[in-house]
């Protein structure tokens, strides 16, 4: 059959050449001349085109990222490996950056002299060249002498975290703990809770209420939308001031991307994912949308989870028996069917996050980000399991819905005058809400206490080359505003009753500010030198308006501290495949509300009140590191530290108006306060290996160790067992394997710190009676398989033998034999 074909010359004309044509020399030359145009055309455009091949089987690399070397201009390749570059600048030099390939930079020449065909070399090892999180812009990371590891997107994905805890957990650098399922208190060489510090966006996350006992503000983020993390190991105080004592986890949102070209840029991805453990649904969309000077990204995840099923096979401790529930106006116990489910752990949560760009030079960029996340009541599942004189002790404990919102300005300019090449100007204001609710078993009233703060937060970031030295300096205001309420309630008659707040029920002020400064200096091509200094000045003022329920001996709280922290650093390569590097630096903690003003029963028993002549702790920290490649299919890393914190603040045993015992909650309860007491020293190593005998598959193991006992030899708190991980990977363009094992040594009665000993319902039964956690591993199977061009399918087996265990200081036992199904969406 005969089909008719079309032509539309320059001027309209239209030919259908399936018949006979009479074609005059005028309509010739029309076509003549629209040939030539159209051929004109296709080769510009042609031109402005490049592709984006393996350099060994020369199939497309989707993905990769391209930007100038100021970053103004970025993009991706897209499923065809295809790239256009009309919107860069004859000037410019384009930088190519994939996970699994080695990083290369070419000029506009050079790629026309490759016929715009662009060769990438497949990456041996997992190893990232260049980090943010050092001094805030970006370095490459064999100049920086800190220990920093990076977790990608792309990795994030392919693990598929339920929450941000479970994201550091895959970096098999953190130890995380978890009083109940909507928990996740992050570890980091033996440091936890306020000496450790989250930051989000550029913006401090940790707030004055941030406590001793352990957090789960870090499941307020959403790993959907992270597109980098950054882990700082170590003081990390010049930089970013008070609390980052262990180390510093700085997550990075996905950016609003704009168009490269004369075509709206746009990308949408969703993901839909279930889990059997918990029964887990997960829903997440975000798209971008992109013009050549304004973006916009936004993303919305929802999460279910059920009560949590740990492993059939282990310590019968774990189990769960039997539960508290309220019925017909009284408690009943109830027993359960299944104890490996542990009833009454599950909860949701909804996150938002939302960004929009404005870039109006190359110099200029402008961004307003929003974070908010919420979740329902979180029970508390480690005080739900808590026994006395034989019974169930609570009827009730959760927290009530967590509450997180973050408003973001962030300016970039980059002039590059006489006083800065570039600044970064970073306002926000975050508002935090969390509540607790515990009601005695048997007893009708419920306490409820709340808490809002409000933080407000200013930083300028400047960066300045002067010859081969770079400058960085700084500063911060930082004002975090606490309120503190609290009431009791009948929960039959509704009735109400007033109640102690937890913290003092007045003005509740922290303070910070304070400037810094740093350098980074070239001794030579192979050495760079590293330094910094910082001083805060902080203030904390609380008062107390009702004190007629303790009595305490004073009504106002103030403290006024000044802190000078420092650090110096040196990084030798060696030689190609071997880097030497040595850091010192110092550390602080100013005391916050939460240290000086807090009131609430630590454990069964004990009851913490205020202390009003806090003063900081400082931390001393020097560690070595030495990185070498072997034989090119071995690449090892190792690092050893030790840190001396001075003037710790801890929980000691304390006399409130002269008595070591008051009657709390209608029990006689021993005295504590966070004291200035002493010292302590956290010491320890870790060792990282990777192994790559052949193209698609790769070995990588981590292992961690770390020892810490304060100045009368007692163990040091946050200090978690010896950890790591090893996997097994096979990857290639379609499909990505992972056995992979998590491995934790046992932690001795005699290695635990009091305030786990306290604690004996959390814990297995050594054979003298004592409470230890043992030992234990998992083995487990991830894979990821593209289906087409646009969909990711993921699945998964974690415990695969359903092993019963329960991380170190944890009040919740690990998930037993865990199915996962997910499937991705990129359009």
């Amino acid at each position: 059959m005969l089909h008719n074909i079309f032509y539309f010359n320059s001027i309209g004309t239209v030919f259908d050449l399936s018949k006979p044509q009479n074609i005059m020399p005028g309509d010739m030359k029309n076509m003549f001349f629209s040939l030539i145009i159209f051929i004109y055309a296709s080769n510009i455009l042609s031109a402005q085109t490049i592709k984006v091949i393996d350099s060994e089987d020369r199939k497309p690399v989707k993905d990769v990222a391209i930007f100038n070397q100021s970053k103004t201009r970025f993009g991706y390749t897209d499923l065809s490996g295809k790239f256009r570059i009309e919107a860069f600048n004859e000037s410019d030099r384009l930088y190519f950056q994939h996970p699994s390939y080695e990083n290369i930079d070419l000029s506009i020449v050079q790629l026309r002299d490759m016929d715009n065909i662009v060769l990438l070399q497949y990456k041996t090892f997992e190893i990232e060249e260049f980090v943010v999180s050092a001094n805030k812009w970006e370095q490459n990371k064999n100049e920086v002498p800190n220990k920093i590891t990076p977790i990608r997107m792309a990795e994030v994905e392919f693990v598929n975290p339920q929450t941000a805890a479970d994201l550091l957990v895959a970096s098999g650098e953190v130890y995380v703990q978890k009083s109940q399922l909507g928990g996740g208190s992050p570890m980091i060489r033996g440091f936890a809770t306020h000496r450790v510090l989250l930051v989000v966006d550029g913006v401090r996350m940790n707030n004055a209420i941030f406590r001793e006992g352990n957090l789960q503000n870090v499941i307020a983020l959403d790993p959907n939308m992270i597109e980098n993390t950054e882990i700082v190991f170590g003081p990390g105080a010049v930089i970013y001031g008070s609390d980052a004592i262990g180390g510093v986890m700085d997550f990075h949102s996905k950016k609003a991307r704009l168009s490269t070209g004369d075509k709206l840029y746009y990308k949408i991805n969703a993901l839909a994912r279930s889990s059997t453990a918990n029964n887990e649904k997960t829903a997440h969309l975000d798209f971008n949308i992109g013009g050549s000077k304004i973006a916009f990204i936004a993303g919305y995840t929802y999460s279910y989870y059920d009560d949590l099923k740990m492993g059939s096979k282990g310590n019968e401790n774990y189990r769960r028996y039997e539960y508290q529930q309220w019925l017909g106006n009284v408690d009943v116990i109830i027993p359960n069917t299944d104890p490996d489910v542990q009833v009454a752990s599950g909860y949701s949560q909804h996150n938002f996050s939302s960004k929009l760009r404005f870039q109006p030079s190359e110099q200029l960029n402008v961004q307003f980000i929003n974070h908010t996340s919420i979740s329902s009541d979180v029970p508390r599942y480690d005080r739900l399991i808590q026994y006395r004189g034989g019974s169930l002790r609570y009827g009730d404990w959760y927290y009530g819905p967590q509450k997180w919102m973050m408003n973001n300005a962030t300016i970039e300019w980059k002039p590059g005058n006489r006083l800065f090449d570039a600044l970064k100007i970073v306002a926000a204001r975050q508002d935090f809400a969390e509540s607790r609710h515990d009601r005695k078993l048997n007893n009708t009233v419920i306490r409820e206490r709340y808490e809002e703060v409000i933080a407000y937060s200013v930083t300028a970031d400047f960066e300045k080359e002067m010859g081969k030295n770079l400058i960085f300096y700084g500063l911060e205001a930082i004002t975090n505003d606490v309120n503190s309420t609290a009431g009791g309630r009948d929960i039959i008659t509704g009735e109400t009753s007033p109640e102690a707040s937890r913290y003092p029920d007045g003005i509740n002020r922290y303070s910070s500010f304070s400037v810094y400064g740093g350098f980074k200096y070239p001794l030579s091509g192979s050495v760079f030198l590293n330094g910094g200094l910082r001083y805060n000045y902080t203030t904390l003022h609380s008062t107390f308006i009702d004190n007629s329920f303790y009595n305490f001996p004073f009504d106002e709280i103030d403290i006024k501290n000044g802190a000078l922290t420092g650090s110096v650093g040196a990084v030798w390569q060696i030689d190609d495949i071997t880097k030497l590097n040595i850091n010192g630096s110092t550390g602080f903690r100013a005391p916050n509300v939460d240290d000086a003003g807090k009131v609430f029963d630590s454990e069964p028993g004990a009851v913490v009140v205020p202390n009003p002549d806090l003063k900081p702790e400082y931390a001393y920290n020097i560690d070595v590191g030495i990185t070498r490649e072997l034989f090119k299919i071995l690449h090892f890393e190792l690092t050893g530290y030790m840190t001396l914190l001075d003037n710790a603040m801890v929980r000691r045993e304390y006399l409130f108006n002269g008595a070591d015992s008051i009657f709390y909650q209608n029990e006689m309860s021993q005295v504590l306060a966070i004291v200035n007491a002493g010292s302590a020293t956290v010491y320890g190593g870790h060792i990282s290996l990777q192994f790559a005998p052949a193209r698609y598959f790769r070995v990588k193991s981590n292992l961690n160790l770390t020892k810490g006992t304060d100045n009368e030899g007692v163990p040091f708190r946050h200090v978690p067992p010896t950890f790591g991980s090893t996997h097994i990977v096979y990857e290639n363009k379609k499909i990505k394997l992972d056995l992979y094992s998590f491995y934790n040594g046992q932690m001795s009665y005699e290695n635990m710190s009091p305030s786990e000993i306290e604690k004996p319902y959390m814990y297995a039964e050594d054979d003298s009676g004592n409470p230890y956690s043992p030992s234990w591993y998992t083995i487990n199977l991830k894979v990821s398989y593209q289906l087409g061009n646009l969909a990711l399918i993921n699945a998964g087996i974690e415990n695969i033998f359903d092993s019963r265990y329960r991380p170190y200081a944890s009040g919740i036992a690990a998930p037993g034999r865990n199915f996962i199904i997910a499937l991705r969406l990129k359009i």
